[in-house]
């Protein structure tokens, strides 16, 4: 533990951070497995409706700082592509 104010500021700070982050992560992990699940069960509207709520959680961490461009990039292919081999 640290010993000077503004560090146990940070500490509290940097502790609510992640858990906020986690948090996120979890939501977003969970938006990808229910669009896989759609896919999976060959549901194309659910699994467009899945998709675009994926895309917007993707977006929104990258404009968090959570995720980096080329790793929300990446995912969106992904995504886009299992839902394009569907039809």
């Amino acid at each position: 533990m640290a010993n000077i104010k503004q560090q146990k500021k940070r500490d509290i700070t940097n502790n609510k951070k992640r858990l906020l982050n986690a948090s996120f992560n979890s939501s977003l992990k969970t938006a990808v497995k229910n669009f896989h699940e759609a896919v999976a069960a060959g549901d194309k509207a659910k699994a467009q409706e899945a998709y675009n709520f994926a895309c917007k959680k993707l977006d929104k961490a990258v404009s968090k700082g959570i995720h980096h461009k080329n790793y929300t990039s990446r995912q969106k292919s992904r995504l886009s592509k299992a839902l394009n081999q569907m039809a």
